[in-house]
């Protein structure tokens, strides 16, 4: 089955080959992707490297995948939704307001914007830290801070509203 694939804006094809296999553009890679006990945490085995992932059902379609303390807005749509979304002239929408939302349980460590601030995308706008480990938060657009609902030093839940963009 093939998949596009939206990461941070970018657009990726990938085919999954067999359990084991998945295809990205012409490159067969070998994966072992495996869900840890009920969380919404991941091991993903790629090429020999090892790597952890939360990913949590994000707004509008989009999955948020906390990837090696970055942030990335995932979309993925197999082949044949993509071409009925294009047909139709749906296309993504960089207005209205959006809610980022903490990818995991943890500590606000820092702060870096401040409510009616201008901001751009991929601008940091907080530090969480969570299992020993410190993850800077970005922008996935540009937008002013609307609203600011945690402050440094505040423990927070998964999926808990953190702030507002418009």
């Amino acid at each position: 089955m093939k998949y596009v694939t939206t990461v941070n804006d970018k657009e990726y094809t990938i085919e999954i080959v067999d359990s084991q296999h998945i295809r990205i553009g012409e490159r067969l890679i070998p994966v072992n992707f495996e869900a840890v006990s009920g969380q919404p945490v991941f091991s993903l085995i790629s090429d020999g490297k090892s790597y952890e992932s939360f990913i949590y059902e994000g707004d509008e379609d989009y999955w948020q995948v906390l990837l090696r303390g970055r942030l990335f807005q995932v979309k993925v749509e197999d082949e044949r939704e993509k071409r009925l979304r294009v047909a139709a002239g749906g296309g993504a929408s960089e207005g209205g307001e959006f809610q980022l939302k903490a990818p995991m349980p943890g500590l606000v460590v820092a702060v870096s914007v401040e409510e009616g601030q201008e901001i751009e995308k991929g601008q940091v706008l907080m530090i969480l830290e969570s299992m020993k480990m410190q993850n800077e938060l970005k922008s996935p657009r540009a937008g002013k801070v609307e609203r600011i609902r945690i402050k440094a030093g505040e423990s927070v839940e998964q999926k808990q509203v953190l702030l507002n963009i418009h």
